[in-house]
């Protein structure tokens, strides 16, 4: 989702926007808010949203920010919409929201102004909610700016709060050996920031789940399992896919080759207490 190169920021905007997450990130819920999300097998959530800002390749101004909505449980797209963007922040580390949420946010706002019917109940986010170097990661800052329950499901782990990618880390992700099993991620400070999960029975890699606003951890966890087809979130896939593909048709480029995952049979999701599944995911 965001561009690695860093850009330099003035001092005095720094301290702008760090304060700007301190005033933001006191509105941050952190428990369930919906009935939905405190029912084992997810009753009553119809509509799932994902985001993506994906780069044209060599340009550090020029993205596509994308939304789309999936029904849920079927995980099949009801809605989706791309648009091209300049982006006027640099990228600078622990500050990604201010690069891209603008663009989402308006995404969402123009969805709940024209079409609210298929507004998402909850969106997933590729980046991190509170596990982040000052709690208040895109997911969280997304969350609090829509007011919607937001998650946020990182490929990579965010070394903060004395986390680290080394021997024991590595470890414990060996010892994952289904999907669905997880581990907390502790950080030094005695706050779980959140939970390494493995996502599918054929991806050894985790992906790292954290609160972004109005969803508990656990809840979080859970619908992130119920939302993979493969390793990675459905919904995020699927508006990656789109911002690409919007991309793509802007500038007139040929179209890539089908990826190889998207020939492999997606495996079913368990449904309630009775492990009865009854969607994909």
């Amino acid at each position: 989702m965001a561009q690695e190169a860093a850009g330099w920021l003035p001092e005095e905007t720094l301290s702008l926007w760090k304060r700007e997450q301190a005033r933001l990130k006191a509105r941050v819920v952190d428990r369930d808010t919906e009935a939905w999300q405190r029912d084992p097998a997810f009753s009553g959530l119809r509509r799932v949203g994902g985001v993506d800002v994906s780069f044209v390749k060599g340009d550090s101004v020029r993205a596509c920010a994308s939304l789309v909505v999936l029904s849920y449980p079927e995980l099949e797209v009801v809605y989706e919409e791309s648009r091209m963007v300049s982006l006027t922040a640099p990228y600078v580390s622990g500050f990604l929201a201010f690069r891209e949420v603008p663009f989402l946010l308006e995404l969402v706002q123009q969805l709940r102004e024209k079409e609210p019917g298929l507004m998402p109940q909850v969106l997933l986010v590729d980046g991190n909610g509170v596990l982040h170097h000052r709690g208040f990661g895109v997911a969280c800052h997304l969350g609090v700016l829509t007011d919607l329950p937001c998650v946020g499901v990182a490929k990579k782990l965010l070394q903060v709060d004395g986390l680290e990618n080394n021997a024991l880390h590595k470890e414990k992700i060996r010892l994952l050996q289904t999907r669905g099993d997880s581990f907390p991620l502790l950080g030094d400070s005695g706050t779980v920031l959140g939970m390494a999960l493995r996502s599918h029975d054929h991806s050894t890699r985790p992906l790292y789940v954290s609160v972004g606003h109005k969803m508990s951890l656990e809840a979080a966890v859970r619908l992130t399992c119920c939302c993979c087809r493969f390793r990675i979130l459905r919904a995020m896939r699927q508006a990656d896919i789109c911002s690409r593909e919007h991309i793509r048709k802007s500038l007139g480029l040929p179209r890539p080759p089908t990826p190889r995952s998207l020939t492999q049979r997606p495996v079913a999701c368990p449904r309630g207490d009775s492990g009865e599944s009854s969607a994909l995911c």
